[in-house]
């Protein structure tokens, strides 16, 4: 048995008032009746309940609380298994790791920017299977497709630039290990989400855009940076540099829209953080692809049981006045 709300519970923190607010008003009660009746005409003069009576008045009144809180948290027991079919598409996230994301001309750095601007796209999809890709100048599948956002966001909370030894931005690397996490998926329900600031290519676009429609996988990307670019934090708190001069890293804007466009996908750049994962979304990968029934789970669905609980309040208080008015008398002969 296990209970759908589970905080109701606390309102068994009553009992011990109610009882002390009983034995009070009982204490109360002779006081008063001494005040204006000597203790020794109460047998002559009044009625005197049944101490049976009272005990079970009592306990039936407490019972129906406790019946009644119990009704309140919903327990289930017994339950069946369901399959849950999910209609979605396939979304793999390809994110730039190299050291070049740590320019910070994107608030806080352009690495943190885009780990935010997924986690807000995680709690938006809905249906759909997402996995991770980190690349530099190589790459690694961090997480294939899944169901699991909240394992997603795991595996994005450990990415960083040390993550990934050999420097550069792989695209079409990143992209092969995309294609290939796509294995089970039908070719018009595949999405690749290229976040990158574009700044060095292995390979040529023509290339990459050929393998993807190849692979009937559609391009979204979104740069991060600014095209006036900014340099590059290195591990002694300086900026990296080459032959003295300071390196700027640029956001490649033309060449990413390009590679965009050249798969049927689109491109956005990300300056505000908060729409633009949201715009490539839902604008563009929900209208473009078409949703798949991927996969199903089971899920237990449990048996409510509360009724039985709400049937045994009704009782108790329905036998609990009744109680009242059931006293034995004295008899004055005795």
């Amino acid at each position: 048995m296990n209970f759908l709300h589970v905080n109701f519970l606390l309102g068994f923190l009553i009992i011990p008032f109610m009882l002390a607010l009983h034995i009070y008003g009982q204490r109360q009660r002779k006081k008063f009746l001494r005040e204006f009746v000597d203790e020794r005409l109460w047998s002559h003069l009044l009625a005197v309940p049944s101490i049976f009576n009272k005990r079970v008045k009592l306990l039936l009144l407490l019972g129906g609380v406790v019946m009644g809180i119990l009704a309140l948290a919903q327990p289930r027991w017994g339950f069946q298994w369901e399959e849950v079919p999910h209609h979605g598409v396939d979304i793999i996230i390809a994110l730039d790791v190299s050291r070049s994301m740590l320019a910070q001309d994107i608030n806080p750095n352009r690495l943190t920017r885009a780990k935010r601007e997924i986690t807000d796209l995680l709690n938006l999809v809905e249906g759909d299977r997402v996995g991770l890709v980190a690349f530099a100048g190589t790459s690694f599948l961090q997480s294939p497709l899944t169901l699991d956002y909240r394992a997603i966001e795991l595996f994005l909370d450990g990415l960083d630039t040390d993550l990934i030894s050999i420097q550069g931005t792989a695209i079409g690397h990143a992209l092969q290990t995309s294609i290939q996490a796509f294995s089970d998926t039908p070719r018009d329900a595949r999405a690749v989400i290229l976040i990158t600031d574009g700044e060095d290519h292995s390979g040529n676009l023509e290339g990459i855009a050929d393998m993807a429609s190849r692979a009937g996988v559609k391009l979204f990307i979104m740069g991060i940076g600014r095209p006036e670019g900014a340099p590059i934090p290195d591990a002694k708190g300086g900026f990296t540099k080459h032959e003295g001069e300071m390196v700027l890293s640029k956001l490649n804007e033309a060449a990413l829209q390009k590679l965009a466009l050249a798969t049927g996908g689109s491109y956005v750049q990300s300056i505000t953080g908060d729409l633009d994962l949201e715009k490539i979304y839902f604008q563009d990968i929900r209208s473009s692809l078409v949703s798949k029934e991927l996969q199903s789970t089971r899920r237990q669905l449990w048996n409510e049981q509360f009724q039985w609980f709400v049937l045994v309040v009704i009782l108790c208080w329905m036998i609990e006045p009744l109680l009242s008015s059931r006293v034995l008398k004295k008899n004055d002969n005795s």
